[in-house]
């Protein structure tokens, strides 16, 4: 691979494309990009990511120059796989670049974790085979206190350039060190590889006790002494230096559109109100005699909607798994061939974690996908919506979504494991209303958890811009989300938390849905009797996660021909 180190060199990589086609100019990007990236993940084999002055000025030279050339090409003299590679290249490395010099990288916080959760999901799935193996991992314990500091140093810069955190944000993060701290050594997520290698490694836990465990401590102290006094009580992202800015720019990276924050604050509205109808009919179906607040209440507290265990949380979630299954040949005619799996969320970070998630898998690494359910705190866990988070997290999904995307052929490897969150997310909502259709929703309570989510959803697009953009306060955005929703109040606060950390990421969800949703519909109305749900919903999956615009543009040039 040729490491791209010199300026020189990206100056001749701008003009090197010139007398070659606009395919071969295309996949001459995509192999200098798959290069780039290569050598970052050689260089960090085996660390923790590096960021400074010199690998930024590096990454963003590197990122101008492929947009450029991409931007140049003749999308005309393109095949249709070739204009998604194009299109879904530019939107991930403008996103990169814009970040860098945002200075994105100042804010490595958010409500779950941010890169202290990143620590986790680098290691839970790791095993060691080897002695090489077990040297390069204590290597990696041995620098956990240079990457705490690295965090240490970005944060204080974003103190001094007002991009900073929210108190919010920081309060959650300073938990999330203080249970590492509590866990026994043995216990800690970064002490499990070494005992699939080794049944008591005294190196390696006397590594984490000497050097781990300080910085950790070291890292705490910071947060609670420096940084939490002076950064700041408002959550939203416009507080910060050139925060309205960079809000505007994070909803359209994550709508993959060229939509305005009132836009989606509209939209969100509307969806608001129509959802609601369709709650109220449904309360009033039940016989429910109460106003709707009530009627959240009782859903909230009757012990009928909880599960007592963890693992009788898990066994519903893996009845209401298979029962997805049943459904699939009725809807799809392709269907991965990697299985999943269900698992509690790891309890490292589930107390402020969300109430389900997917971990993808990997036929290389011999590893199913995992729906992960969270069992805790189980009052806050209601049964009424796990049909529909079975539906979004597992299949017909995330799973059936990611994993297809990881088995696509003829295609650029970047395209099997990239992810855009309008499409992704608004895949798995949409499912969720394909349930319904479906006849997944067996009682007139878990339609009512269908529409909590889809409700869930619809608010995100208030409170978002609302919080980001708007001037909302964080109670304000409980408020509205507690009154709307059937969510548990503990849900409601992770879930406004998480938006806090995370600004414009929220949005995508009901974006996505409505786009493929709307698609649907004109294909129905424009076909006919020649619809056909499978070849649609096939369609829609072929080419892996893209944005809505090519998706718009793959739908209509294949089933409207």
């Amino acid at each position: 691979m040729k490491k791209l180190f010199f300026s020189s060199f990206l100056i001749i990589s701008a003009t090197f494309l010139t007398g070659q086609t606009a395919s071969q100019q295309l996949s001459h990007i995509i192999t200098t990009q798959e290069n780039f990236q290569g050598d970052k993940y050689k260089h960090s084999a085996g660390q923790w990511p590096v960021i400074s002055k010199s690998t930024i000025k590096k990454e963003q030279n590197h990122l101008r120059i492929q947009i450029a050339n991409l931007k140049n090409l003749d999308k005309t003299a393109l095949s249709e796989s070739e204009q998604i590679n194009q299109e879904l290249l530019l939107l991930i490395l403008e996103d990169e670049l814009y970040k860098l010099e945002y200075g994105h990288y100042l804010m490595p916080l958010n409500a779950e974790g941010g890169f202290l959760t990143g620590m986790v999901y680098r290691t839970q799935s790791l095993r060691l085979n080897t002695e090489a193996e077990r040297t390069t991992y204590l290597k990696k314990l041995k620098a956990v206190p240079a990457y705490l500091q690295q965090q240490t140093d970005l944060l204080k810069r974003g103190l001094k350039e007002n991009k900073v955190v929210p108190k919010i944000i920081v309060e959650n993060c300073i938990g999330y060190v203080e249970d590492y701290l509590d866990t026994p050594i043995a216990d800690l997520f970064l002490a499990k590889p070494l005992a699939t290698f080794k049944e008591e490694d005294e190196e390696g836990l006397s590594i984490l006790t000497s050097q781990v465990i300080p910085a950790f401590q070291a890292f705490k102290t910071f947060l609670e002494n420096e940084y939490l006094p002076n950064t700041r009580a408002a959550v939203g992202v416009s507080n910060n230096k050139d925060g309205k800015a960079y809000y505007e720019q994070r909803v359209r990276y994550f709508t993959t559109l060229d939509m305005t924050p009132e836009e989606v604050f509209e939209t969100g509205q509307k969806e608001v109100a129509r959802i609601r109808a369709e709650m109220e009919a449904i309360i009033k179906e039940v016989g429910f005699e109460g106003t709707y607040a009530e009627f959240l209440d009782f859903l909230r507290t009757d012990e009928q909607f909880y599960a007592k265990t963890g693992p009788e949380l898990l066994a519903q979630a893996a009845w209401f798994s298979k029962k997805a299954e049943e459904i699939l040949p009725r809807y799809f005619g392709k269907l991965p061939r990697l299985p999943f799996t269900v698992n509690p969320v790891p309890d490292a970070i589930a107390p402020n974690y969300t109430s389900g998630r997917y971990s993808s898998g990997s036929a290389k690494d011999q590893r199913a996908g995992q729906y992960w359910v969270n069992t805790h705190n189980l009052n806050s866990r209601p049964l009424y919506v796990l049909p529909a988070l079975t539906l979004h997290e597992a299949v017909p999904g995330h799973h059936l979504q990611i994993s297809l995307a990881q088995e696509l052929e003829d295609v650029p490897a970047f395209r099997t494991s990239v992810y855009i969150s309008a499409f992704g997310e608004g895949w798995a909502l949409y499912t969720e209303y394909l349930g319904k259709e479906a006849g997944i929703y067996k009682t007139p309570y878990q339609d009512f958890g269908r529409l909590t989510y889809e409700m869930w959803r619809a608010c995100r697009l208030v409170v978002d811009p609302g919080m980001h953009y708007m001037g909302w306060s964080r109670e304000e955005a409980l408020d509205f989300m507690t009154k709307n929703t059937a969510l548990s109040i503990h849900e409601v606060t992770t879930e406004i938390d998480r938006y806090i950390g995370w600004p414009g990421q929220a949005v995508s969800y009901k974006i996505g849905e409505l786009k493929i949703r709307a698609l649907r519909k004109q294909m129905e109305e424009e076909l006919g009797d020649k619809f056909d749900i499978r070849v649609f919903h096939d369609l829609v999956l072929a080419n892996g996660s893209i944005p809505l615009s090519s998706l718009e543009r793959v739908i209509k040039m294949n089933l409207l021909k």
